[in-house]
C-alpha cells in the first residue's frame, strides 16, 4: 500500500495573501505561481470569490469564440486497444497482464474486427469521436504484445494505432481521438494524418512523485514530467490539435500542482496547439496500491479548476469528466468550464469502470439549470476546425466536413456518420498551379510582400518565443589561450579540445588571420590548390509549406499570391534545359505541401531520370525524406530504398541548420528534431547513398553550437563515412520571420563567416574533405575571403535558387562558369569542375557547359 504518496503540504495561507491573490484574480491581473498555489487552497467564501470571477473570464472567451452560454461535450465510443503497458502507475486498474487477458478470453489487442463492431455500434448511434486509448509501448515490456503484432504484421503499435484509425474512417466514419501515450516527433507525424486531434495527461510536473521509490509513478518511465512535456511539445510543433491536463490528489503539493498549471500555459502559449485542459480528480480504486489514498475533494477539484482558468485565459477550453464529480454539475461549470469532455451512449469508461457516463439528457439538464445550452462538438475542437492547415491534414478534411458545421466548427446535429476514403487509391503527383516563373521573377519583379498575412499566429508565439530564445543568445565568457589553440590546430587538428575550439571559433583580428591561414594550409594538404565547382541546377518544385519553420521566407500557403507547385513536366523540362548547357545534376528540393502524396517524389526522380538519364539527381532534404516515409507509411529505410531504386542519386544534408534542439526549437515550430535528422543521414549512407552536410549560423546560436554542430557531423563521418562536403549557411535575414519578429540577429559577421568556414576545415579534418562557401549568401568577394580561410569549392552555377533570394539575398540566382572561374581567380586558385560525388566530369559535359558557357536558354513557355 502506498501511504507515502500523501503530500507534503504547508500550512494554509495567511489571510492577507489570500486576500491579495483574490484582488488579482478579481482584477484580472496575471497570477505568478505562488498565487496560483494560495488560490488553490481556496475554500468557503474564498472559494465563491475565486469561482465567480473564473466564471466570468470563462464567458468572456465564450463570447469572443461566438458560443456564449453554449458548454460542450463529444459523443463518443471508448476503445481500450490495449490494456497492456510498460508503466507501474500506483493508481491504475486499466493497465493488466497478459496472462488475465488470457483467462478473460481477450487477445493482447483489441482484433480489427472488435475495434469496428464497437465503432460501428457507435456510428449507429451518432456518436462521432473514437477515443483510442492505450497502454505505453506494451510491446517494450511484454513478449506476448511483440508477438501478437508481428504476427499480425506491425512494427509497432503506432504502425497499429495507424493502421486501424484509417479503417475507422472509412469503414465507420467516426474520428479517431488518439491516446497513445508518451509518442516522439516522429510518431506524430506518422499518425497526424489519420486523427483530427491526439492527447496525454502531463498529471503532474512533479519529479517528487516519479522519482522516489512509493510515489505513484515510481517505476513508470513515462511518467516521467520532462518526458511528458517533451510530447506536449512536440505536439505543438507538429501542429496537432492536442488535449492534456492534471489528475489531482495523487500527493503533489499545491506548489507542484500550480507548477504544473504554469507548464500547461507555456506549451498552450508557445504553440497554440493544446485544445483543452482536462482536470481530473483522483478517485482510489480497489485492488491497487493507492487504494487507501483519500479522492481528491469537490472543493480542491473546484479551486483547481478556477484557477486553471484564470492561468489559461478566457480562450482556454477546460473540461471536468461528470462521471466523477459525484453530481456536482452546478459547481463546476460555476468554477469555469466549458466542457465535458466525451460521453458515450455505447461503451463504458474503460479508465473509471466503476463510474457510469451520465445520459447526454441528464447532462442538458444540469447545463440548463447553470444557464448553459448543451452542445455537441467533435473531437477537434471548433476553433481548430476553422482554421484548418496546418492543424487538419487535408486527408482527414473529407471526413470533417461531413460532421461539422462550416460555420461554427461545432457538429451537425443532422450529420450522417458514415465511412469516407481516407485517401484517392490511386494518389497522383498535383498540377502546375501558382507562380511558377518564381525562379525568374525573383530577381526582377521581386516578392509580393516580405511577409505572410498569418505572420502573428502560424509560428507561435513571438513573445514566448523571445523568452525562450533570450538565455541562448548571451555569449559565453572564454577564456581560453588562443595563442596555444593555434598551435595544436597547426600541429594536429584532430586533438583540439573544446575549449581550445571554442577559443579558436571567438577568435578576432590577428588571431582570427591566423587561424584561416592554418585552415588553408590543411586544406592545401588535403585538396591542392584546384577550386572545384558543379555545373547543376536547383529546382525547387513547389513553396507551398506549412511546417512553420521561422527562419524561412520561401514557404507559403497554397493561396498566397506568390505560392507555386510545378508540374512533372515543368521538373522534366528544366532538368533538360540544365542537360542542354552541360549540367552534371539538378539539386531538388521543395515546401512539405500537404496535398503532395509521400510517392511525389519518386515521381519526380523517375521524372528527371526517364527524360535526362545522365542526369544525377541530387534531391530530398531529411524532412523530406521524413514527409515521404510518414506519408507512405514505410520506415525510413525503405522509402530510401524505394527513392533510390526511382533515380535518386544523393541527398543534401539541409534541414540540419543547428543540431541542437535548443536552439532548433528556436529557429523552427515543426521541423525534424535532431536525432532524426541523424536518424535519415545514417540510414542514407548505409543504403549507399551519400549526402553533403551543412550549417545554417549567425541568428539565435553560438559558437558553442557551431563547435557542438561540427562534433556531430565528424562522429557521423567516421562511422559512415557517407559526407561529401560541408556547406556553410550564413543565415539571410532580411524576410526571414524571426528577425522580422526581432528575436534572430541580422545575419553572422564577416568574422563569423571566416571563423565558421576556417573551423569548419579544422575541426573536420580529416573526415570531411571539402569545404563549400556559398557565393549565393556570400557574393563573389565574400567567396573569394572564403576560400582563402579554409574552403576548396564554390558549390554550383545552380542557375536558378528561389529560397535564399526569397530570404533577402541580394546575390542573384545564377552564376556562369567564367563568374565562378573569377571568384577562384580573385582568391589566387584554379578552378575545376566536379560531379556531385567530386569525380571528374566526363568531356563531353564539359564541351556542353563551356560552349554555352553555362547560360541557359529562354525558359520554356509554363503551363498554366
Amino acid at each position: 500500500m502506498t501511504n507515502s504518496a500523501q503530500p507534503p503540504q504547508a500550512g494554509r495561507p495567511t489571510a492577507n495573501a489570500m486576500r491579495r491573490a483574490l484582488r488579482r484574480a478579481r482584477d484580472g491581473v496575471a497570477l505568478d505561481v505562488s498565487e496560483a498555489a494560495v488560490l488553490l487552497r481556496a475554500r468557503g467564501g474564498d472559494l465563491d470569490d475565486l469561482t465567480a470571477s473564473a466564471a466570468r473570464v470563462r464567458d468572456a472567451g465564450l463570447e469572443a469564440a461566438g458560443r456564449p452560454g453554449v458548454i460542450t461535450y463529444s459523443k463518443s465510443v471508448f476503445i481500450p486497444l490495449t490494456r497492456l503497458c510498460r508503466d507501474k502507475c500506483h493508481y491504475c486498474t486499466f493497465a493488466t497482464v497478459p496472462g488475465r487477458l488470457r483467462r478473460d478470453g481477450h487477445g493482447m489487442f483489441m482484433s480489427p474486427d472488435e475495434v469496428l463492431d464497437v465503432a460501428r455500434r457507435g456510428a449507429a448511434m451518432g456518436c462521432k469521436e473514437a477515443l483510442i486509448t492505450l497502454g505505453d509501448k506494451p510491446e517494450d515490456r511484454w513478449p506476448e504484445a511483440r508477438e501478437w503484432l508481428e504476427a499480425e504484421g506491425y512494427d509497432d503499435t503506432i504502425a497499429y494505432v495507424r493502421a486501424i484509425s484509417i479503417r475507422i474512417l472509412e469503414e465507420t466514419g467516426l474520428l479517431p481521438h488518439l491516446n497513445p501515450g508518451v509518442m516522439t516527433w516522429t510518431d506524430f507525424q506518422r499518425l497526424k494524418p489519420v486523427a483530427p486531434s491526439m492527447g496525454m495527461m502531463l498529471e503532474t510536473t512533479s519529479e517528487r512523485l516519479w522519482s522516489e521509490p512509493g510515489q505513484p509513478h515510481y517505476g513508470s518511465p513515462d511518467k516521467e514530467p520532462a518526458v511528458r512535456l517533451r510530447v506536449l511539445e512536440d505536439a505543438g510543433r507538429s501542429s496537432v490539435p492536442f488535449t492534456s491536463g492534471l489528475l489531482i490528489g495523487i500527493g503533489e503539493t499545491y506548489e507542484e500542482r500550480a507548477d504544473s498549471l504554469f507548464a500547461l500555459r507555456r506549451v498552450a502559449r508557445s504553440y497554440h496547439g493544446v485544445q483543452e485542459l482536462i482536470i481530473q480528480n483522483f478517485r482510489a480504486k480497489p485492488d491497487t496500491a493507492m487504494r487507501g489514498m483519500p479522492d481528491a475533494e469537490i472543493d480542491d477539484l473546484v479551486a483547481t479548476i478556477a484557477v486553471a482558468r484564470h492561468i489559461m485565459g478566457p480562450s482556454g477550453n477546460i473540461q471536468a469528466p461528470p462521471n466523477l464529480i459525484a453530481g456536482e454539475y452546478e459547481r463546476l461549470i460555476g468554477a469555469g468550464i466549458d466542457d465535458w469532455g466525451g460521453v458515450s451512449p455505447v461503451t463504458i469508461d474503460h479508465v473509471n469502470p466503476e463510474k457510469p457516463w451520465p445520459q447526454v439528457e441528464e447532462l442538458a439538464e444540469r447545463s440548463a439549470a447553470a444557464g448553459f445550452r448543451l452542445a455537441e462538438r467533435l473531437c477537434v475542437y471548433p476553433e481548430f476546425v476553422r482554421r484548418g492547415e496546418p492543424w487538419l491534414d487535408p486527408r482527414l478534411l473529407p471526413h470533417l466536413r461531413a460532421l461539422a458545421d462550416p460555420e461554427t466548427g461545432l457538429a451537425r446535429p443532422d450529420a450522417v456518420v458514415e465511412g469516407h476514403p481516407w485517401q484517392e487509391p490511386d494518389e497522383g503527383y498535383v498540377a502546375s498551379s501558382g507562380r511558377t516563373d518564381l525562379h525568374a521573377t525573383i530577381d526582377t519583379t521581386g516578392r509580393t510582400s516580405d511577409r505572410r498575412d498569418d505572420f502573428d499566429e502560424v509560428y507561435g508565439d513571438w513573445e514566448a518565443l523571445r523568452e525562450q530564445a533570450a538565455p541562448g543568445m548571451v555569449p559565453s565568457r572564454i577564456d581560453g589561450d588562443v595563442r596555444a589553440a593555434l598551435k595544436q590546430a597547426a600541429d594536429d587538428p584532430t586533438k583540439l579540445t573544446d575549449d581550445e575550439a571554442l577559443a579558436l571559433l571567438h577568435a578576432d583580428g590577428p588571431a582570427l588571420d591566423a587561424l584561416c591561414a592554418v585552415a588553408d594550409d590543411i586544406r592545401k594538404t588535403v585538396n591542392g590548390d584546384d577550386v572545384t565547382y558543379i555545373v547543376t541546377r536547383n529546382i525547387n518544385f513547389t513553396n507551398v509549406c506549412y511546417t512553420g519553420c521561422r527562419f524561412c521566407a520561401f514557404a507559403q500557403r497554397r493561396t498566397d499570391a506568390d505560392a507555386y507547385t510545378l508540374s512533372l513536366d515543368q521538373v522534366a523540362d528544366r532538368a533538360a534545359q540544365a542537360w542542354d548547357v552541360g549540367a552534371v545534376e539538378v539539386c531538388m528540393q521543395g515546401g512539405i505541401h500537404p496535398d503532395l502524396p509521400g510517392s511525389a517524389y519518386f515521381d519526380i526522380a523517375r521524372a528527371v531520370k526517364e527524360r535526362v538519364p545522365g542526369m544525377h539527381v541530387h534531391a530530398f532534404s531529411p524532412m523530406e525524406v521524413v514527409n515521404g516515409a510518414t506519408r507512405t507509411g514505410l520506415s525510413i529505410r525503405e522509402w530510401l530504398t524505394a527513392a533510390k531504386e526511382a533515380g535518386l542519386g544523393s541527398i543534401p544534408g539541409t534541414a540540419a541548420e543547428i543540431l541542437d534542439d535548443e536552439v532548433r526549437w528556436i529557429l523552427t515550430k515543426g521541423k525534424l528534431p535532431t536525432a532524426t535528422w541523424i536518424e535519415v543521414i545514417k540510414t542514407a549512407h548505409e543504403l549507399g547513398i551519400r549526402s553533403s552536410s551543412t550549417m545554417m549560423y549567425g541568428h539565435v546560436d553560438q559558437p558553442r553550437h557551431w563547435l557542438g554542430h561540427f562534433r556531430t557531423l565528424a562522429a557521423i563521418q567516421r562511422e559512415t563515412g557517407g559526407f561529401t562536403e560541408f556547406v556553410t549557411l550564413p543565415f539571410i535575414h532580411t524576410n526571414a520571420p524571426v528577425y522580422l519578429a526581432g528575436i534572430a540577429r541580422p545575419g553572422p559577421t564577416t568574422r563569423d563567416n571566416r571563423a565558421v568556414t576556417a573551423m569548419a576545415r579544422v575541426l573536420l579534418h580529416p573526415h570531411i574533405p571539402n569545404i563549400q562557401t556559398s557565393w549565393v549568401k556570400l557574393g563573389q568577394e565574400g567567396a573569394a575571403e572564403m576560400l582563402r580561410s579554409g574552403a576548396n569549392d564554390l558549390g554550383g552555377t545552380l542557375m536558378e535558387e528561389t529560397i535564399s533570394r526569397m530570404a533577402g539575398s541580394s546575390y542573384g540566382s545564377y552564376r556562369s562558369i567564367e563568374d565562378l572561374v573569377a571568384i577562384a581567380d580573385a582568391a589566387g586558385r584554379p578552378a575545376k569542375p566536379r560531379t556531385t560525388l567530386y569525380g571528374e566530369v566526363p568531356e563531353e559535359r564539359q564541351r556542353a557547359a563551356a560552349a554555352s558557357d553555362g547560360h541557359l536558354p529562354e525558359l520554356l513557355p509554363l503551363a498554366d
